[in-house]
């Protein structure tokens, strides 16, 4: 029981990350549109097939503002802090990837 429960403790460790993230990649269907430093505060217009999705930047953290889909997933999954997180627009084919000094999965990448 004791072997179990430190097992856990440290797979958690291992697989989940709590380390803030300092950059930020956005791709457009399959190609990057650019890497830019969370330590900023900037608003970034990027047109995919179905229209413009809005993504700010602010001291840190990132989220999708505005997005022309139907059911606005991506608007409200809200701020990305850490580094491993992604946020995706499907049908305007926009994704967001928060990277780190170290490269971490989550359970979308892994």
């Amino acid at each position: 029981m004791l072997a179990s429960l430190v097992a856990v403790i440290l797979m958690f460790q291992q697989f989940w990350s709590f380390e803030h993230a300092s950059q930020l990649k956005i791709r457009q269907g399959n190609k990057i549109i650019g890497t830019y430093d969370l330590n900023q505060t900037r608003e970034l217009h990027i047109k995919g097939p179905i229209g413009e999705s809005i993504i700010v930047i602010n001291q840190g953290k990132v989220r999708f503002k505005q997005s022309p889909c139907h059911n606005q997933y991506c608007v409200h999954q809200g701020w990305l802090s850490r580094a491993g997180q992604v946020a995706i627009c499907l049908p305007n084919q926009v994704s967001l990837q928060l990277m780190g000094a170290k490269y971490t999965y989550d359970s979308l990448n892994y």
